[in-house]
């Protein structure tokens, strides 16, 4: 992961307002530090990756499968001041559970004591951070979505075996990226699929930590109820399976916890 750095902005430095009211960083005399934890769960069952490797999930409807691969990127975590300053942590974390390698993400820069009225980060990366940038450390990761779909990176890597509906154990691969449509692949048409979660409002007293949980069975279920016989591979390329990811993706994390 790259180095940590810390923006801390008024809505107005993006937003063409006055550039008056940024204040730095260092002129508040009680920071706090935020620490992110990233657990999983399928609905209600805790998952790790002890789980991996063995079909052991079924979905919503109705397939049974393993998962061998869960990577995803969150990026630009913000916090929402009730003054309508926004503190910016505008890096990426490329949670592997696999791995488990950045399971828990904790910041090395502060942000002032104060109501919040939201905590949110991306999805994904926004397009500028998508195409604007090269990452290194993505880029060893295999991370990267080939040039004729658009480059730029993957948003999730969820991958396993299932079994369709001949009885045969088969794998799938559930590949989070922008959406594209490459019909033509001189004019590619786009749309946009990252989203931003939001964790709501909050006090901030003390070092806090946030619990978010991914939960994987929402990805196969709700609005599109997924049929893995019918989507199990090719995903990427394919503009309306990218539009359905998206879709069931809205209300996979949620917040579990906050301890301060």
């Amino acid at each position: 992961m790259k180095k940590l750095f810390l923006i801390m902005t008024v809505c107005a430095l993006f937003f063409n307002c006055s550039s008056d009211n940024n204040v730095p960083l260092n002129v508040f005399e009680s920071n706090v530090n935020p620490t992110f934890n990233f657990t999983h769960t399928w609905d209600e069952t805790s998952v790790t990756n002890d789980d991996f490797n063995t079909i052991s999930f079924t979905n919503a409807n109705g397939d049974m499968m393993s998962i061998e691969r869960l990577r995803y990127l969150i990026s630009n975590i913000t916090f929402h001041h009730e003054d309508g300053t926004q503190y910016v942590i505008p890096d990426y974390l490329l949670v592997d559970v696999n791995s488990g390698e950045n399971l828990t993400f904790e910041s090395n820069f502060d942000i002032p004591k104060g109501n919040y009225t939201n905590v949110t980060f991306t999805f994904g990366f926004n397009n500028d951070d998508n195409y604007n940038a090269s990452y290194p450390d993505l880029n060893s990761a295999s991370w990267n979505v080939p040039d004729m779909l658009g480059g730029g990176y993957h948003y999730m890597q969820l991958e396993g075996k299932f079994i369709d509906n001949t009885d045969t154990e088969i794998g799938y691969q559930y590949h989070a990226i922008r959406a594209v449509n490459a019909t033509d692949p001189d004019n590619l048409v786009f749309q946009d699929t990252f989203f931003e979660v939001n964790l709501g409002e909050t006090s901030i007293t003390n070092d806090i930590t946030f619990d978010i949980s991914m939960n994987i069975a929402a990805w196969f279920k709700n609005p599109n109820l997924w049929d893995l016989n019918n989507l199990h591979s090719m995903m990427m390329p394919d503009f309306d399976t990218q539009v359905m990811i998206y879709n069931n993706g809205q209300d996979v994390f949620s917040l579990s916890g906050i301890n301060q």
